[in-house]
């Protein structure tokens, strides 16, 4: 991912020398279990994680990993020859008995596992923004569109709550995701164990609370990842839905809320009356990446016999990107809805703006209750001066109120228009969060 729609935490994670101590932590963890069976000396692993902590692996060692690599074309034995070069004799006894895909998956699981709690705590930050402008949102009244057409009266604070709602599902799939990717395999050549024993996976895993891959055919089963990036693009469809909600509702003819417009920031090179909404165009952008990603994650899964490598390549693009550009936008609209500037006497006036005509259901329901008209006579009664309201910009209730065959009075219409009707249940809904 490009560091203009990166974060620091994460363009650190996926740098070389986080991969490389990701994998240097995987083969220490595999010696240690490996000298507590007994099959490698004790001394080696105790030197080598001395040695490591006092000379950590940076950008140096990636550097001379790869000078290696470019003439052995292989990226785990171009690490464990500069490993020996650096830490010495103790490093002879590194993946011993492991095959590439071993280190390999289970360091890259390492690395998923610190992207995921990163991404996370990013959700949780912008749940609790939704549940903040809900609360102060509640009881603001704005009216609620289906099709982009205005439709009945709701609450502000409504639009909050529902997204904080789907966020919530969001952290659950991102969780068991995250779950599914804690796992160790350290099963060898063809997942056989062959060449080191299925006590030191177990170890392994037990050391970390991780779980052990029951079965594996050299790789780890790449559907696990899938589910990862599975998530990660269910959770863009979020930022999306918000998102484009805010684009919305920031269009001159509209002008409910708007992105925050900082001081200096200038909205077009050439008119210098724009506020675009650049943020949330940004957010919208970059969801469409985590869904390009799902496909590639899912066209990883089938690979052929016990392993090949069509899958990694793409997944040094895909892992590092689709968390970077999920934290990235996750962060980018939280600050969005922090700063949302909102206009309630615009709200109030747009839905009035069409004379009543968001009140037409409640008009509905009274002729049939409290009048005895049938449904479709009703519904024709109501339908023709709708239309005629439209058409005319003439107020829906004015003209019922002419109508002689309208068996409404004038009390009867003050509740079919009273917009605390429409919202007395907001308090009702607000409950089932407990708040």
């Amino acid at each position: 991912m490009i560091d203009r729609y990166s974060t620091p935490e994460l363009r650190t994670l996926w740098s070389e020398a986080s991969k490389y101590r990701a994998w240097l932590k995987v083969e220490l963890a595999a010696m240690e279990a490996q000298a507590h069976l007994g099959e490698i000396p004790a001394e080696a692993h105790a030197d080598l994680t001395s040695k490591a902590q006092a000379d950590p692996l940076d950008e140096a060692f990636a550097e001379r990993v790869a000078e290696i690599e470019a003439v052995t074309r292989h990226d785990i034995v171009a690490f464990t020859s500069a490993l020996s070069e650096r830490y010495g004799e103790s490093a002879r006894f590194v993946h011993h008995g492991l095959t590439s895909t071993d280190v390999v998956d289970t360091a890259q699981n390492l690395l998923l596992d610190e992207a995921l709690s990163l991404i996370v705590r990013d959700v949780e930050a912008l749940r609790e923004v939704c549940r903040s402008q809900a609360l102060a949102y509640k009881h603001t009244p704005t009216v609620g569109r289906t099709h982009g057409i205005h439709a009945e009266p709701m609450t502000f604070g409504l639009k909050f709550l529902n997204w904080m709602a789907t966020l919530e599902r969001d952290l659950e799939r991102l969780n068991a995701a995250q779950g599914r990717v804690r796992v160790v395999m350290l099963s060898g050549s063809v997942g056989t164990y062959a060449h080191v024993s299925p006590q030191v996976e177990e170890q392994v895993a037990a050391s970390w609370g991780w779980q052990v891959a029951p079965v594996s055919n050299q790789t780890l089963a790449r559907d696990r990842h899938a589910e990862v990036l599975s998530a990660l693009a269910i959770f863009g469809t979020t930022l999306e839905k918000i998102a484009v909600e805010i684009r919305h509702l920031q269009r001159s003819e509209v002008r409910e809320a708007m992105e925050p417009f900082g001081a200096g920031q200038k909205g077009s090179s050439s008119m210098p009356h724009k506020k675009n909404p650049i943020l949330s165009e940004n957010v919208s952008g970059l969801t469409r990446l985590l869904r390009g990603y799902l496909v590639t994650a899912l066209e990883n899964v089938p690979l052929w016999h016990e392993r090949d490598i069509s899958h990694s390549s793409a997944e040094r693009v895909i892992l590092p990107d689709a968390t970077q550009a999920a934290s990235y936008a996750a962060r980018r609209l939280t600050g969005v809805l922090r700063h949302l500037v909102v206009f309630p006497e615009r709200m109030l006036k747009n839905l009035n703006d069409l004379g009543g005509l968001v009140f037409s259901q409640r008009v509905l329901h009274l002729l049939i209750d409290e009048k005895g008209m049938g449904r479709e006579a009703a519904y024709a009664l109501v339908q023709r001066h709708a239309l005629t309201s439209w058409e005319t910009g003439e107020g829906l209730r004015e003209l019922l109120a002419r109508d002689p065959e309208n068996p409404l009075s004038d009390s009867d219409l003050d509740r079919a228009f009273d917009l605390g009707w429409y919202l007395r249940e907001v308090d009702y809904i607000f409950g089932r969060f407990g708040l």
